[in-house]
């Protein structure tokens, strides 16, 4: 059988499938499983197009990462075909352990359980299947083998990850400012000589720039949209008060995998230690939860009914936001309302009355910062390079709070 097959990718056009053992992880159920999760979970309902899946992205990223690794080989950088296969098995699967609807379920019906931590389980399980040939890219993944460069291509705060998701996330949302520029930013990557640490050429700084720019604005363009983010706010109530509905007692319609969760607390532990439970996990898909909240539309609780099937006909709750924490007495106050509208005791009110936090900064300066090779052979951060305030500024992190409440009780 012919494994080195090639993609068509709107984004990139042809992309190659390198090696049969990649092919072999493509055509796994475990990655096939990303074609039913869609990459921006609940953002389709502000940006129709964004309706690629989490498969999408894993194969753009990986071919991201053939690019980084021809780049740095045609500047001399020693680079093994063991090494490549694995540099791009580990960008593959870093997002093989997500749960439905992209991030918004992560705590829902889970506890505290991280998809990094799923992600590298699942790489441990088909390593074992797959005879060990999996653990250079499982090293790069962690960040434990000896040339940083490989883990910074996979995680950094210039990885192929954020590249891709870029790109496709702006390609498909039909928000072109959020293009980041990854063709030249990649060109533009080397090493560090002393310790083999990814660096960009000193000319690259205004790409930089450009790449922070955009981050900046898909995240509170997109993934931070306001009314993404009641969106993702009702779904992510709606599976609590399915989960604390089952854990009393109450009837819950739901497919056998997702019942599972919402009857039983699991932490990582319990995926590490009960296969049967990895094994759930690895059925679940965004159809799950649509096929629940169809259901549920029709829930005797008022609560689940009501926020499922406002969903369902995409009556999002209103959002406020704000600089400041809202004071106690305003959520009160808006909670009275809606107990008042809907004929509700007070604490299932609050239920419908949804406050948090939003925030992000484009550029982390305290983390693993993006550098820049000067052509002095210096290496310093890009925020020292640039003779522009940009990317200083873009550091800084902005916050913002919100309420969700139903518009019916402004009506």
């Amino acid at each position: 059988m012919n494994k080195k097959k090639i993609l068509n990718d709107p984004v990139y056009g042809f992309v190659s499938v390198p090696t049969e053992l990649i092919f072999d992880l493509i055509e796994h159920r475990y990655f096939q499983r990303l074609r039913r999760i869609k990459q921006l979970g609940l953002t389709d309902f502000v940006y129709p197009g964004a309706l690629h899946t989490r498969f999408h992205h894993a194969l753009g990223a990986m071919h991201l990462m053939s690019l980084a690794l021809r780049t740095l080989k045609d500047k001399g950088v020693r680079i093994s075909a063991q090494e490549g296969e694995a540099a791009q098995i580990a960008i593959l699967l870093h997002d093989i352990g997500h749960g439905p609807l992209s991030h918004a379920l992560e705590h829902a019906i889970f506890e505290n359980v991280h998809h990094e931590d799923v992600s590298l389980h699942l790489m441990r399980l088909l390593n074992d299947e797959f005879g060990g040939r999996l653990q250079l890219g499982i090293d790069i993944f962690q960040g434990t083998y000896p040339r940083p460069f490989f883990h910074q291509l996979v995680s950094s705060q210039l990885d192929m990850d954020r590249l891709d998701y870029l790109n496709r996330d702006s390609f498909y949302s039909g928000v072109k400012e959020g293009q980041p520029g990854a063709d030249r930013l990649i060109k533009m990557l080397t090493i560090s000589p002393d310790d083999e640490r990814l660096v960009l050429e000193e000319k690259a700084i205004y790409s930089v720039e450009n790449f922070l720019v955009s981050r900046r604005v898909m995240y509170w363009q997109v993934y931070m949209h306001k009314a993404v983010t009641s969106a993702e706010q009702m779904i992510i109530r709606i599976m609590e008060r399915a989960r604390d509905l089952t854990r009393a007692g109450v009837p819950v319609p739901a497919s056998p995998d997702l019942g599972y969760f919402l009857l039983h607390p699991s932490t990582m532990l319990d995926f590490e230690r009960d296969p049967a439970i990895m094994q759930r996990f690895v059925r679940l898909d965004d159809v799950d939860i649509w096929a629940a909240v169809k259901l549920w539309a029709a829930h005797p609780d008022f609560v689940l009914s009501f926020l499922a099937h406002s969903l369902l006909e995409r009556h999002l709750f209103k959002i406020t936001l704000a600089p400041e924490p809202f004071d106690e007495d305003f959520k009160l106050g808006v909670t009275e309302l809606i107990a008042d509208h809907f004929n509700l005791p007070l604490e299932e009110a609050a239920l419908l009355m949804i406050a948090g936090r939003i925030s992000n900064n484009a550029y982390d300066t305290g983390g693993d910062t993006i550098n820049v090779l000067t052509k002095r052979g210096h290496v310093i951060d890009a925020a020292e390079a640039s003779d522009l305030p940009n990317i200083r500024a873009l550091s800084k992190r902005v916050e913002k709070y919100y309420v969700c409440y139903p518009k019916e009780i402004t009506s």
